[in-house]
């Protein structure tokens, strides 16, 4: 995951983690990856994959601030070091600073764009406001129709709040209405800063360790059971009317996961590591949420990526999700689905007073227990070469209230 504008944004957004990584740089810090580091991380990024097809993320802050000449640039660069290989681009943007431009330049160059809205405009411009506090909804609507005139392909990625949680159907509504043919859904999950962070000076939480006290969430974080039950209104409806026409994540990912295929997602593989972050300057990171001093684990102007993601801090940084999971996880029923989540959320205690419990616990095993009967379902429908979306048929000819009142989820 590329930042190649860092944190800066032209947004201020309530809820947002990556803004405050702005206090990590010196002041005055330009920044803007550098032309030289630029072409070392496609050079190297390209030359470290083992596939045909080598996929680059771009993500902020806003990467469209950079302009359009400078992602010229990147495809430029891409085309000079693939190396025979067929390059894909996927770009994370708020949506505000689209034009014809940059929408035709999306169209010929097949980028793929995540498009961040949090659903209607009350509940969207609650938390998603630009520096002067003003709405945003307007202009990312404005973003979306552009998109889809040029015939880009995008995504959206929402983020569920305490705000917007207890409005399932309005936000999945919203959002297959408007044409997102893939939606994401990101729990918003924000700890206060902790007291080591405040005798350091710093206004953020530093990330959870293994024996870390549980720490107190802001107001707008998403309480665990509300989301839980935000997850299983929407899968009700997707799956009776949608399947095989609206794509979640959430809903494919759990699918993968039935099927045995595997989750497709860092979140729910029992060890991670494999998701780093490179800055604008060349600093590499264990990960995307893991953005600290800490968790540095080079400078790709003076290691290769792969020195760096083979290394022993790094693989011990994958292997820690898995070694530091409490028995209370180990022992779960949904541990096969889970793996205790992202490490990021761990910083509650178990009810027998073990650290490392998932924030988000309540919330994954109600919805995990709840889909299971459907999931196995589509699951013996794939074994069969049959699509999943034949489940609709089979529901339709069984009462609404009929529901699962066994747990088998042995898998």
């Amino acid at each position: 995951m590329a930042k190649p504008i860092g944190p800066i944004c032209n947004l201020d957004c309530t809820y947002c983690y990556y803004l405050e990584k702005e206090t990590l740089f010196p002041k005055g810090e330009n920044f803007r990856m550098s032309p030289e580091v630029l072409e070392t991380y496609i050079c190297q990024y390209i030359a470290s994959q083992q596939t045909l097809e080598v996929t680059f993320a771009w993500q902020g802050g806003e990467p469209t601030l950079l302009g359009l000449d400078y992602f010229k640039q990147v495809v430029e660069l891409q085309s000079k070091h693939a190396g025979g290989r067929k390059i894909n681009n996927t770009l994370q943007t708020n949506g505000t600073r689209l034009n014809e431009d940059w929408c035709r330049f999306f169209k010929a160059h097949d980028f793929l764009i995540g498009l961040s809205i949090d659903g209607p405009r009350e509940l969207h411009d609650a938390h998603r406001k630009n520096k002067a506090g003003g709405p945003t909804f307007d202009l990312v609507s404005r973003g979306m129709q552009l998109l889809k005139d040029h015939g880009v392909e995008f995504n959206t990625l929402t983020v569920v709040s305490r705000t917007n949680v207890s409005s399932p159907l309005e936000v999945y509504d919203f959002l297959r209405e408007s044409g997102s043919g893939y939606i994401q859904f990101i729990p918003l999950v924000e700890r206060l800063p902790t007291p080591s962070a405040a005798v350091a000076g710093l206004d953020f939480a530093e990330p959870p360790e293994p024996d870390q006290q549980e720490s107190a969430v802001t107001d707008w974080s998403v309480p665990a059971e509300a989301y839980g039950d935000f997850l299983t209104t929407i899968f009700d409806a997707w799956v009776r009317r949608d399947v095989g026409r609206v794509f979640v994540q959430m809903f494919d990912v759990s699918l993968g996961i039935w099927s045995g295929h595997g989750p497709g997602l860092c979140l729910f593989l029992p060890d991670c590591g494999e998701a780093l972050a490179i800055e604008h300057n060349g600093d590499v990171y264990s990960c995307d949420h893991f953005v600290y001093p800490k968790y540095q684990i080079g400078n790709i102007m003076n290691q290769s990526l792969a020195t760096m993601v083979n290394s022993v801090q790094q693989r011990e940084f994958g292997e820690a999700k898995s070694a530091q999971l409490p028995k209370f996880c180990r022992d779960c029923d949904v541990r096969f689905a889970c793996h205790g989540e992202c490490p990021k959320h761990r910083f509650m205690k178990t009810p027998e007073g073990e650290p490392g419990l998932n924030y988000l616990c309540a919330g994954y095993k109600k919805f995990f227990r709840h889909i299971d009967l459907n999931m196995q379902r589509m699951t013996e429908l794939l074994k069969a070469r049959r699509a999943p979306a034949n489940i609709m048929r089979e529901l339709a000819e069984e009462p609404r209230s009929q529901t699962q009142t066994s747990a088998p989820l042995k898998h």
